[in-house]
């Protein structure tokens, strides 16, 4: 069974840094696109960052573009977001995706491209 277990988030202050992780088992995803998403309350899913194939290309939303990083060990099937200088408009539920069977047509932005969803973790920014 493919499983996919987010840790990390927290409480934090703004300008503050978190590091997400998401620890994938059941299976490995290779040069799939992995990613991570976001909700907050009243709000729907968002895309937030993505990397994908052989050289790790990587892929940001606007809003975090400088500010968060995605990084992929492809040798411990484990994706980070590293998250710095934090607003209290990034608070929401932030959840890891994997694609399963990869998608060339979709793209990285819509949740559609991903087959397997983490449970989430909450991530809190208080002003």
């Amino acid at each position: 069974q493919v499983q996919l277990v987010e840790s990390g988030g927290g409480l934090v202050q703004a300008g503050g840094s978190l590091r997400l992780s998401c620890a994938a088992s059941g299976r490995t995803f290779s040069n799939n696109a992995m990613g991570w998403f976001r909700q907050a309350p009243g709000k729907e899913r968002e895309f937030v960052t993505a990397t994908i194939g052989a050289d790790l290309s990587t892929y940001y939303a606007d809003s975090v573009r400088g500010r968060f990083t995605i990084s992929r060990d492809n040798t411990k099937n484990t994706v980070y977001l590293q998250m710095n200088s934090l607003k209290p408009e990034d608070t929401a539920v932030y959840y890891c995706a994997a694609e399963g069977i990869p998608k060339s047509s979709v793209v990285l932005t819509t949740p559609r491209k991903y087959d397997y969803w983490g449970q989430g973790t909450q991530v809190t920014v208080s002003s």
